[in-house]
């Protein structure tokens, strides 16, 4: 099934279920008023969602609307967590080459990870707002799952079992900012804006066997001003599924219903696939030509990130952000 929050409701907005078509909807608030409450009831909810969810592809749900993109909140407005691995080494080894750093070994066996913005995300169409374009905006286009409760401690087999929902997210960098940070040591903060999650998230059956190992097999596509700039593989060079994510996440304590797992920046090996980020396609530059030649987002940029199956239909919604300037709101003496 397929799940979405409109931009109703207060903060956590109000959760509908899509059809597989990403036409139709219609509201879950008899079952649960928001995505975070059904996920809190995962096991007693989630089957009444997907009776709802047949019922709407069946053409049988009363009360059901034409999808407009445009009215949709990130389907979790706000979550309790979001930890963003950097699960594709093939990212990590570039960047690290081409400041003539080798990368560790334990990188290899260890999952990277941060603890990253989740107490609002942006709609699918909201826009990217930044005070200055010399904060280096960047795009990265990563899959997220979401899972229900997660005990400490648990093995990867057993995290598998806790995915239940995939999409997408824009994770947002403005890396101008990222290098002072984290020369204090102490991670990322204010180059870690808010970001955006794809219209919809789905449940892994949605997917077929695209679905496997706990990694989405398909390629990841992005657009900048509507012009192709990447298409890498998301189930290739993967170093760790995202059952080992959360498992690492989990180690040292449980995860809440509703915590975002982040893949981190998509990237294979074979950059003839382009890139999922900027500093990605920047570092290739670098290492070919001796300087980067692609610039940083700019105002009135607009970005596109999508998945689509094999037959072209789109299966989370695209996630389309123009980036703008932030002006602070004008306080009345």
């Amino acid at each position: 099934m397929k799940l979405a929050s409109l931009k109703e409701g207060g903060r956590d907005g109000t959760l509908i279920v899509v059809d597989r078509a990403l036409r139709r909807a219609v509201a879950a608030t008899g079952i649960a008023a928001t995505l975070q409450a059904a996920l809190d009831a995962w096991e007693a909810v989630a089957p009444r969602l997907n009776a709802l969810y047949e019922d709407l592809q069946a053409g049988r749900a009363a009360d059901a609307f034409d999808l407009d993109v445009g009215q949709l909140a990130a389907p979790l407005p706000r979550a309790y967590e979001f930890v963003d691995g950097s699960a594709y080494l093939p990212h990590v080894e570039r960047v690290r080459r081409a400041r003539g750093a080798e990368v560790p070994a334990s990188f290899y066996t260890d999952p990277l990870m941060y603890q990253a913005t989740s107490a609002g995300f942006l709609g699918p169409r909201d826009p990217v707002l930044a005070a200055s374009e010399d904060w280096g905006i960047d795009l990265e286009a990563e899959v997220v799952v979401v899972t229900d409760d997660v005990p400490m401690g648990l093995t990867p087999a057993a995290a598998a079992d806790r995915i239940q929902l995939v999409g997408l997210v824009n994770d947002v960098s403005l890396r101008g900012l990222i290098p002072p940070e984290l020369a204090k040591g102490f991670g990322f903060l204010q180059s870690k804006p808010r970001s955006a999650l794809s219209p919809v998230l789905v449940t892994p059956d949605e997917l077929g066997d695209a679905w496997r190992d706990s990694k989405l097999h398909l390629p990841m596509r992005t657009w900048i001003n509507g012009h192709w700039f990447g298409e890498a593989e998301a189930g290739v060079d993967m170093q760790f599924s995202f059952a080992d994510l959360i498992a690492h996440a989990a180690k040292t304590r449980p995860l809440t219903a509703g915590t975002i797992v982040g893949s981190g920046t998509i990237a294979n090996e074979d950059t003839a696939k382009g890139a999922s980020c900027l500093a990605e396609q920047r570092t290739v530059e670098t290492l070919r030509d001796g300087q980067p030649a692609t610039p940083f987002l700019k105002f009135g940029d607009v970005v596109r990130i999508e998945i689509t199956d094999g037959q072209g239909a789109s299966l989370f919604g695209a996630i389309e952000q123009r980036i703008e300037r932030y002006s602070p709101p004008v306080r009345e003496s």
